[in-house]
């Protein structure tokens, strides 16, 4: 890796982690207030992220086989994280919950902005190693769940009901899973052409 190039990396990645947890705390706020699965799911979303961002700057400066170490933690990561957030749809399930449409709709198109610059950011780092494209696959699931928020908070202040928030907490989650294993199958694919490349 040339010195420009992982400057440049560094920089993108620093910036992202910045933004992502900035969001994460703002999810977490209007979640709490406004008694959202979906939002607080995304929080948890983007704290998640913000670790493997977090990692991957750790990495970035170290070995191929470091790297692909880093990508497997973040897709592990993104799998339990799923879990976690089914649990809370499950709890709201149960236990009731009164989101408000408004709030999720406002914090979703906010986030949907933010998660737009980490894409175009991610974007313009030519040849991304396995963490940069753990990175992106990241920023597309947040953009992808924020507009299912404002859908979701569109039908809660339409219906009157909290079942649209617990489906896009769930769909989140889904899309959390396959996106953790889609990193953790890019790792397994560098770790065998790192393999074939050594004999």
């Amino acid at each position: 890796m040339t010195a420009g190039k992982g400057a440049s990396e560094r920089r993108t990645l620093w910036i992202v982690l910045g933004l992502n947890v900035g969001l994460a705390m703002a999810f977490f706020a209007t979640g709490a207030f406004g008694d959202s699965s979906a939002l607080i799911a995304n929080g948890l979303d983007n704290l998640s992220d913000s670790l493997v961002y977090a990692i991957s700057l750790f990495a970035l400066s170290r070995s191929a086989k470091w790297k692909r170490g880093a990508a497997n933690v973040s897709g592990c990561l993104l799998i339990v994280f799923a879990i976690g957030i089914l649990y809370d749809a499950w709890r709201r399930y149960v236990g009731g919950s009164d989101p408000l449409g408004t709030v999720m709709i406002v914090m979703a198109l906010s986030a949907a902005a933010i998660n737009s610059v980490c894409v175009w950011l991610l974007a313009r780092l030519k040849d991304p190693d396995v963490n940069i494209r753990a990175a992106n696959t990241f920023s597309w699931n947040d953009f992808a769940a924020n507009l299912g928020i404002v859908v979701a908070g569109g039908l809660v202040a339409w219906l009157g009901t909290n079942w649209p928030d617990l489906v896009v907490g769930v769909i989140i989650a889904g899309i959390a899973a396959w996106g953790g294993v889609n990193i953790l199958r890019d790792a397994h694919g560098e770790h065998h052409k790192a393999v074939h490349t050594d004999k």
